[in-house]
This record gives C-alpha cells, sequence and structure tokens, in this order.
C-alpha cells in the first residue's frame, strides 16, 4: 500500500481535497444534472399495488411516491462524496449551483409556455398542465433540497472531524438518515396536494415510503460510494498534502 493510501486510512488528521480539479467539476456536472430531471420528474405522482389497507392513521396500501424518486437518491449521494473528500465548502458550493441551475429550468419552461406554439403543435394545454403543477413541486423540491443537503453536508463534515478517517460507514449512514429526514418530510408537506395527496394518512404513506426508499438506496449503494471516496481520496494530490 502507497504511504498516501496509508495516510488517508490511518491519519488521525483530517484531510480535505481542493475543489480546483476535474473530479470536483464532474461530480459538480452530474449533481446539477440529477437535481434538475429530479424536479421534472417529480411531477409525476405514482402509486404501487392495489387494495386499502391502514393501520391506524397510516394508510399501508396503495404506496404512493412521486417520480423524483428514481434518480434523486443520487444527489444525495453525491453529496456525500463531495463533503467528505472535499469540506463543507465545496459542498455549500455544489448545494447553490445546483439550485441555481434548478431555477433557471424552471425559469426556461414558464418563458416557453409564454412562446406562440406552431399551427401543428397540439400539446399546449398538456405542457402548461405539467409545468404550472410543477410550480408547487419545484417549490418543495428546492425547499427541501436545500435544508436537507446543507443538513446532510454538516453532519458528515462534523462527525468526520470527531473520527478523522476512521469511521467512514457511520458518516455516510448518519448524514443520510438527518438529511433525507428533513428532506423528505419538507418536500412532502408541501408537495402532497399538487400530486393529489389528500389526507393524512396518505401524507403518512408518501413520507414514510419516500424516507425510507432514499435512504435504502443510499444504504444499498454505500459499498460503492465508499470504494468511489477512496479512489478519490487516492487520486486527489491534494488530500493527502
Amino acid at each position: 500500500m502507497s504511504s498516501a493510501a496509508t495516510s488517508a486510512t490511518s491519519d488521525p488528521e483530517i484531510h480535505y481535497a481542493t475543489r480546483g480539479s476535474s473530479y470536483y467539476d464532474v461530480l459538480l456536472a452530474v449533481f446539477c444534472v440529477v437535481l434538475v430531471v429530479s424536479n421534472i420528474a417529480a411531477t409525476k405522482g405514482t402509486q404501487f399495488f392495489s387494495g386499502d389497507v391502514s393501520l391506524g392513521p397510516v394508510q399501508i396500501l396503495p404506496v404512493f411516491s412521486d417520480g423524483g424518486a428514481v434518480l434523486f437518491p443520487l444527489a444525495y449521494i453525491i453529496g456525500d462524496v463531495i463533503a467528505e473528500v472535499y469540506g463543507l465548502k465545496a459542498a455549500r458550493r455544489a448545494i447553490l449551483v445546483g439550485f441555481g441551475t434548478a431555477l433557471m429550468a424552471f425559469a426556461t419552461f414558464l418563458i416557453v409556455i409564454q412562446l406562440p406554439s406552431a399551427s401543428f403543435y397540439e400539446n399546449q394545454e398538456a405542457f402548461e398542465s405539467v409545468v404550472w403543477s410543477g410550480v408547487q413541486i419545484v417549490a418543495a423540491s428546492m425547499i427541501a433540497y436545500v435544508v436537507g443537503q446543507f443538513l446532510n453536508s454538516y453532519v458528515l463534515v462534523r462527525m468526520k472531524a470527531r473520527s478523522a478517517e476512521p469511521g467512514l460507514w457511520r458518516r455516510l449512514a448518519g448524514s443520510t438518515g438527518v438529511g433525507e429526514a428533513a428532506d423528505t418530510f419538507i418536500f412532502c408537506a408541501i408537495a402532497a396536494s399538487a400530486i393529489g395527496i389528500t389526507t393524512g394518512g396518505q401524507f403518512l404513506n408518501y413520507f414514510v415510503v419516500g424516507f425510507v426508499f432514499k435512504c435504502a438506496v443510499e444504504l444499498l449503494v454505500m459499498p460503492v460510494t465508499m470504494v468511489v471516496i477512496g479512489i478519490l481520496k487516492r487520486r486527489e494530490p491534494s488530500y493527502a498534502a
């Protein structure tokens, strides 16, 4: 094992790489794309399984979610990688840039609505319906995203300050739990009515399913996340310097 790799796994000091590398640029680009696509996908409410099963106030079946759940967990995975390797300031920059790109995308859709339709274009009403329903979705997503991502990054960095390099899996799991709980609750509270969630039982279903699903995805891919973090730590010259 190289001295750099040994330092990255056993040095009790706290290390972070500078963000002036191509690796950070790629992570930031993917992070922004994931956020924009997730906001668009979230305008579709989804429902799994049939029947009407409740446990007290919680409606168990059917299971409610939204299209954003397909890709959005990747935003937290990338956020974990950035916070662990590049630190809180780099994570904050990624969060703010992602916020700006998502707003720019939505502003573009609002402008496109106002453009005159071609004579052969027959989907203006459907396009407007999706975009305007997205107003509430985007507001929910942006507020939840900023709060959740900042909490995720802050918790991870604070845990790293206590343990240094050891305990990576605890940092990833702990920060994910805190960030996703805040993110999912805020998003569900604001966006529920926009996708057709109308009762308290449905809301609890929506929140619990969303939180469990997102955390489960991140926990399942955690070994891959840890491998990616390890590779970046070894390849970033400024990490162990």
